[in-house]
């Protein structure tokens, strides 16, 4: 069974200032015609976008939440963790964001060069070319082959290039799962595992990482994604009240146009979730 919110939330999206398309403006624009009460800015490993896009959300009159997508290694595995309602100027926060930034680039560079070795020209000049704020990712390296035609999507570059074993493939180690929280947290905000049933990982090991997760401070994971299916949210809602976290719910929008992908529209939040706009610790 699944219950109404008097208020659309939508607390996961991308502006330019990382992989998104539009500027943090335009994305917030797009968010009010789109109904959105409460948006958050979630770009990775970067709050640049956050003066920008709060100033528009008082010209639109919707609530802007501060925050941030960060880039975790945990037991081997690429996870993402949103942190909600966090100070865009502490400090800490902000020194921690920037080495994850450094790592980014280090890494693009050596992507780059094994495209190039695998038969790709011009492949990191291509690539700036999408990167137009302080993160580069993946998604820069799809746009770049999408256009040049070497694949027709994103779904089809990653299979053919970017993940492990494919030419474009680099490993990468991340923020911990720890300091990520504790920069979070220091910066009064709130973590939240994004998508986590996009984590190819067996149960046991989902619940090691929720249990992990919680003693460390963690306090919610997104139920509602545009990446998961009916199913997979009643899941994270069942996970979500036996470790007693809060729900969460984002679109996790980068660009207009996508099938399936757009600000504020997600399915209602299950029974017997407590949002996370419910936390203690929420603030807009």
């Amino acid at each position: 069974m699944l219950e109404n919110s008097a208020l659309c939330y939508d607390l996961h999206s991308h502006s330019i200032a990382s992989d998104g398309v539009l500027t943090p403006a335009e994305l917030v624009a797009r968010a009010s015609k789109c109904g959105v009460d409460v948006l958050a800015l979630t770009d990775h490993d970067g709050l640049s976008g956050v003066p920008e896009a709060q100033l528009a959300a008082e010209k639109y009159g919707i609530k802007l939440v501060s925050g941030v997508e960060i880039s975790v290694t945990w037991s081997s595995y690429l996870l993402h963790i949103v942190g909600l309602c966090v100070d865009h100027t502490n400090q800490v926060l902000l020194e921690g964001l920037k080495k994850i930034r450094e790592t980014r680039t280090d890494r693009a560079h050596e992507m780059a060069r094994r495209l190039e070795v695998y038969g790709i020209p011009d492949v990191l000049e291509g690539v700036m070319k999408h990167a137009s704020g302080e993160a580069i990712s993946r998604s820069h390296f799809a746009y770049f082959l999408i256009e040049k035609g070497y694949a027709k999507d994103q779904k089809q570059v990653f299979k053919n290039f970017l993940v492990s074993g494919k030419p474009g493939y680099v490993a990468t180690e991340w923020a911990t799962l720890e300091e990520t929280i504790n920069w979070i947290r220091g910066a009064g905000g709130i973590a939240v595992i994004a998508h986590p049933a996009r984590y190819k990982m067996s149960a046991t090991k989902f619940r090691k990482l929720l249990a992990e997760f919680k003693l460390l401070g963690g306090a919610s994971i997104e139920v509602l994604s545009s990446s998961h299916s009916f199913d997979e949210s009643i899941k994270m809602s069942a996970y979500a009240q036996k470790f007693d976290l809060y729900a969460s719910q984002g679109s996790d929008f980068h660009r207009p146009n996508t099938p399936c992908v757009e600000l504020g529209r997600l399915p209602k939040m299950p029974v017997g979730c407590t949002p996370v706009w419910e936390s203690p610790e929420w603030r807009v």
